[in-house]
């Protein structure tokens, strides 16, 4: 559940939201076109199963188009998929890839500011200190 949480906040915070939210709109809208356009499904659901099955690349073939105008639409499904797929994870990675980068800096700012404070410190804290260089040079 917190890993949905933080997806939904990520996507919310990058406004990939509505990223996902306008490709949910445009599968609909094509699983719509498929069922006008194509003889053989007969249900929306169908329809929208068929579009589930091109997405993922699955193609389970207990639903296939004849029509060359569905044809035409799955092969934009697929390719538009592929396309915001590609981008929402990279969304996500990227976001993770600054928090840890900024960690990092928020991390060195620190050792840098007891560094400057040397004199200052305790014993308790140089030994910390020490410890910290220790461990950071063995990884």
């Amino acid at each position: 559940m917190l890993k949905i949480k933080t997806l939904r906040f990520i996507f919310r915070e990058t406004g990939a939201n509505r990223l996902l939210y306008s490709y949910l709109i445009f599968v609909f809208i094509c699983a719509l076109l498929i069922l006008i356009f194509e003889p053989g499904i007969t249900t929306f659901e169908d329809a929208i199963w068929y579009c589930y099955a091109v997405v993922s690349t699955a193609g389970f073939g207990d639903i296939v188009v004849h029509t060359p105008l569905a044809k035409l639409i799955s092969v934009v499904v697929t390719i538009y998929s592929s396309i915001i797929i590609a981008m929402l994870t990279a969304v996500v990675v990227n976001y993770y890839n600054e928090i840890l980068s900024i960690r990092q800096q928020e991390t060195l700012s620190a050792f840098f500011d007891k560094l400057e404070r040397l004199p200052e410190l305790t014993p308790e804290e140089l030994r910390d200190l020490s410890e910290k260089v220790q461990n950071y040079r063995f990884k």
